[in-house]
Order: structure tokens, then sequence, then C-alpha cells
């Protein structure tokens, strides 16, 4: 048996989740105390809810559970910071007390009885465990295509982050304090967990239909999220456009060439249509490149301010009694 402690924090971002909040916080809370009877886990396990500036409810959801049951607590953060941001402001804060935390989404689409499994991985020495879908069954035509053509865009710009594997992971305390040394303000948390190079397994699970709410992934925040993997984790853009560069230099210098050949020779060339769609051409291939180099900037401006990723606004602790 693995020495290691045995106390659980499950990590539960919220976003305007009032409708199915107080349904997923009893199915998390029986979980736990089920976890805790078979002894698997700590009787100081929690579930720890955190409220990424939802407009609704979601809040007072979250003090009322709070102050009904000490297995729950509850971060406020003073906006909303993006998903990735209240993922990482709830692992940060479960680390002082847990030794071991597990991310998951509020819907519980994401399977919880998968947490087992989580366990037992943690027990056998793993110290992150990677949460992967099994199929996209329950995905509608244009989220299932939005969501393959999210992983293969990563993986061609060289952001290789494992695929349909959203944030349903696990991560011991030595993974949780090396996390803490990485300073990004652009967090990906997808493509820069992999990176630290822990001993890691996966297990594999079946997405449940939402019982309440919708999704709030759309697909202009899956487009941001994809942005922000590509020029957190990657160069491969700047190394295309350099090859775009040079693609285009040697056509513009074969085309000179025979442009000087055909004046020479005395050939009329009226070239007005060529000439219309080249020059359409490199004017979008020059905007184009200097929107991606301006992504890079942009994020090396953010990052140099080195602003809070997040800034907790309230904080609802309190021991478990036994």
């Amino acid at each position: 048996m693995d020495s290691r402690g045995n106390i659980l924090y499950l990590v539960v971002p919220c976003y305007n989740e009032e409708e199915g909040l107080e349904h997923a916080a009893r199915v998390m809370r029986e979980k736990i105390r089920q976890l805790v009877k078979e002894g698997k886990i700590s009787p100081k396990s929690k579930v720890m809810l955190v409220n990424d500036g939802s407009r609704d409810g979601t809040w007072k959801i979250i003090s009322g559970l709070c102050k009904e049951d000490a297995v729950f607590s509850g971060i406020c953060l003073s906006r909303n910071y993006g998903h990735q941001s209240a993922i990482l402001s709830g692992m940060l804060e479960s680390a002082k007390h847990a030794d071991m935390v597990v991310t998951i989404d509020a819907d519980l689409q994401q399977d919880i009885e998968a947490l087992d499994k989580f366990i037992e991985c943690y027990r056998n020495g793993c110290e992150v465990v990677y949460g992967v879908r099994n199929n996209r069954d329950t995905d509608g035509f244009f989220k299932k295509m939005t969501a393959t053509g999210f992983y293969k865009l990563m993986g061609l710009l060289g952001c290789n982050v494992m695929q349909n594997h959203a944030d349903y992971r696990l991560l011991s305390k030595a993974a949780l304090q090396a996390l803490t040394e990485y300073r990004e303000v652009n967090l990906f948390l997808r493509g820069l967990i992999p990176t630290m190079g822990f001993p890691s397994d996966v297990v594999y699970f079946d997405v449940k239909k939402r019982e309440a709410g919708h999704s709030k992934y759309t697909l202009k925040k899956m487009m941001a999220l994809a942005v922000d993997g590509i020029t957190s984790m990657s160069t491969r853009p700047l190394r295309m456009i350099t090859v775009w560069g040079f693609l285009v230099s040697m056509f513009s210098f074969v085309m000179i060439i025979i442009c000087l050949v055909d004046w020479m020779t005395g050939k009329n060339v009226q070239g007005y249509t060529t000439t219309l769609v080249v020059s359409l051409l490199m004017g979008g291939l020059t905007i184009f490149s200097l929107g991606v180099v301006g992504e890079y900037v942009g994020k090396i401006y953010m990052e140099t301010k080195a602003r809070p990723r997040y800034i907790i606004e309230a904080m609802i602790w309190k021991e478990k009694e036994d």
C-alpha cells in the first residue's frame, strides 16, 4: 500500500451554474462519502467550488452549501477570469490541504465514478492521471466536428495535447507544488501539465448527458482556447511564416526573371489578372502573418506586465466535523 496521504479535494469551476449546481453538489458529496466509507480517501476530503465571476446566483448557492455541510468549500473570484484560471485557483488553494486534487466540471458530464480508478492510479505511484473520454457519441454534429478540428489543429501547429482529454485529471501534491513554479499569465493547462514529466496514467470514461443548463464552451471560447494553447506552447506558426516568406520570395524571384526575359524579347504581356491575383494574395498573407506575430507580441506584453492570474474576492473553508 502506498504510504502517501489520502486527502482528496475535488475542484469544480463554476460559471453561471445555478440551474444544476445543487444536484451536482449532492452527487459529489455522496461520492466523497462513499470513498471515505470504503477507506479510499480521508474524512478530511472536500469539494472545492470555484465561482468564476458568475452573473447568476451561483455564489449564493455555493455559500449555502458551505454553511450546510463542511465537506464543501468555496472560492469567489473577483470577476470572470476564464475556465483555466478558475481551475488553477482551486488547485493551488486546495494544495494547502490536500494530498491529491481532481478537477471536474460542474455539469458532471465527466463520469464521477471514474474517481475510483483515478485514486487507484495514484496509489500505484502516478503523480498525474488524465481522464480521457471513450468517444463523442453524446455530442452533436457541430460540436463533434469542431472538437475534432480543435485537436487536429493543435497537433498540426505543434501543441501536443492528449486527444479527448479536457480538464478532468488528478494531480498529486508533488505535481501541484511543481505547477506553482510555472508563472504564465496565459494559461493552457492541457498543454502545460504534460511538460512537467511526472509518472502518469490514463483513465477512460464515458461522457454523460447534461442534466441541466447548457454548455458554456461556445465556438468562440474554443477558438480562443486554441489560440492561447498554440501561442503558449508552440512557436511553429512563426516558423511557418518564415517558410511562407521564403517560398514567396523564391516565387517572386522566378517571376522577375520571367518578366525580364519577356521584356528583352519584346513580348507583350497584358498581365492585369495575374498582377491583381498576386497582389491580393501577397496582401492577404502579409496581413495574416502580421496577425500571427501580433498574437505572440500580445502574449509577451501580457506576460511582462505580470498581472495576477486571478484575484480571490471571498473564500469559505472550515474544518469538517468528525
